[in-house]
This record gives structure tokens, C-alpha cells and sequence, in this order.
């Protein structure tokens, strides 16, 4: 079998879409080193015409973005992993209103 080395007969180059994710990841990461996706590096997957930019062992049990793009799939990650930090709003709520004055 003849090696294409990355080009159609044509001359067309052939882009290989992982490393054109890739390489967008990285940009997105360097444009945004303190993010959770620039920290965390999700793997990236593509399934039926999205992304999924995922850190753990499965969808259901990790912390997962997904979008039509590797960008909009990182913004998702990291929003999602900013939400896993904060507790519930009603929680806060709850605590807020069923807290007693303590004495000085």
C-alpha cells in the first residue's frame, strides 16, 4: 500500500480531524490558561457530529462537555466543572433562611 503522507493524489492536503482538535484544544487552552480545560486537559472525542470534551471514566459518571465545535465543546467542559463546584442554589438558600442568630 503507498503511503500518502498526509495528501490526496490531487495534492490536496488530508487533514486528520484528532489533530486538527488538537491543536484547536491548544489554542483554546492558551488563550485560556487558568481554565478548568487548559488545567484539566478532557479527552476529546467526536460522535455523531459532536464534540465531547470529557475528564473521568465514562459520560455518567465524569465531568463532560459537548458542542457542534472543539471550542463551544471546552467552553461547555469548563462551565460544567465550575458548576460541580459550587453547591446547589437552594442549598444556599436553605442554609441561609434555617440559620439562628448565635450570641455574641
Amino acid at each position: 500500500m503507498k503511503k500518502n503522507n498526509g495528501f490526496r493524489s490531487n495534492k490536496e492536503q488530508v487533514l486528520d480531524p484528532t489533530v486538527v482538535a488538537m491543536e484547536r484544544m491548544e489554542l483554546y487552552c492558551a488563550a485560556r490558561p487558568g481554565s478548568p480545560s487548559a488545567a484539566r486537559r478532557p479527552q476529546l472525542f467526536l460522535r455523531s457530529h459532536l464534540w465531547i470534551a470529557l475528564l473521568g471514566p465514562s459520560v455518567e459518571e465524569g465531568i463532560v462537555g459537548i458542542g457542534p465545535t472543539v471550542e463551544a465543546a471546552l467552553r461547555a467542559f469548563d462551565a460544567q466543572y465550575f458548576a460541580g463546584l459550587r453547591p446547589p442554589a437552594h442549598a444556599l438558600r436553605r442554609r441561609l433562611y434555617n440559620s439562628r442568630p448565635t450570641a455574641a
